[in-house]
């Protein structure tokens, strides 16, 4: 009885220790990949500076300027852009996010952009309508695809499909901390200059054409992509982060049951031999 205790204890030392490779791997592929994903983000906060300098420059160089995406959509409805991962084992890196959306879109009319496996699952399952569900892979999602969606969604805005669009993703704040986060993306409001107020007033001498309002028009969805694909980066930068997290918690867990198990299995081992020692010696003295 013993043995077969013993034998079922070594076996299970050893799953977990099968356990805690895998484990290990996928924090250290998580901490390798968490670097690159910041350093993505990082490196596309120039552009989106670039793009709302300009389009602060035309909204408050021209008096008369007026654009359709500065203006809340007639429609009642919203489009909310949730971006989530492609996988679990992250924490509650996907229950946050979803909890926190539940919340967002709660007594709106709506319709979701979902970004990831994840997500494309949640709102499937729940019957939500999907503005497109092309984009089930947020780690396959490039610079061109939030082009195409930043596009897209500016189409619809101008048809008065949607009177308002939110982003809705998992915020990086550091290592331990992944907060999810929305983000108005239209109609565009924060045109506002602080640098421009104390200024005298000075004759504009930037001529655009065919008007200001056009070439507004124009850099709007390039703009959105822009934030979009930073928005993607934080994301994917945050799930790595929960992610590494949730490994590193398992992989001290299962060495913490390695520990416990060795004991317990030592102690029967030990129990085994004095329980043995004890036949001999009862048998030797009776006889």
């Amino acid at each position: 009885m013993a043995a077969a205790n013993m034998k079922a204890v070594k076996l299970r030392i050893k799953s977990v220790q099968n356990t805690m490779q895998i484990t290990k791997a996928m924090q250290l592929v998580a901490a390798s990949k968490l670097r690159k994903a910041k350093d993505k983000a990082m490196a596309s906060k120039p552009y989106l500076r670039t793009m709302k300098g300009t389009l602060t420059k035309i909204a408050n160089e021209n008096t008369d300027f007026q654009s359709i995406f500065t203006k809340p959509g007639a429609s009642e409805k919203r489009l909310f852009v949730v971006i989530a991962g492609d996988r679990g084992l992250a924490g509650g890196y996907n229950a946050n996010l979803f909890k926190f959306v539940e919340n967002a879109v709660e007594g709106h009319d709506y319709a979701v952009l979902p970004i990831g496996k994840k997500a494309v699952e949640y709102f499937r399952h729940r019957g939500v309508e999907i503005f497109t569900d092309a984009y089930e892979e947020v780690a396959k999602v490039t610079i061109s695809d939030c082009f195409r969606i930043a596009k897209s969604v500016c189409e619809a805005y101008e048809k008065g499909q949607f009177g308002h669009v939110s982003m809705c993703y998992t915020n990086f704040i550091s290592m331990m901390s992944q907060v999810p986060k929305a983000s108005a993306l239209l109609p565009l409001s924060d045109f506002e200059n602080p640098d421009l107020d104390d200024m005298p007033e000075t004759k504009n001498m930037i001529l655009y054409e065919p008007n200001g309002e056009e070439v507004f028009n124009t850099i709007v969805p390039d703009y959105l992509a822009g934030i979009l694909y930073t928005s993607i980066n934080v994301s994917v930068a945050s799930e790595l982060a929960a992610r590494r997290t949730a490994m590193e918690a398992a992989t001290d867990n299962a060495g913490e049951m390695i520990e416990k198990l060795s004991l317990f299995y030592n102690r029967a081992r030990q129990a085994s031999i004095t329980q043995e020692i004890t036949e001999i010696v009862a048998g030797a003295e009776g006889s």
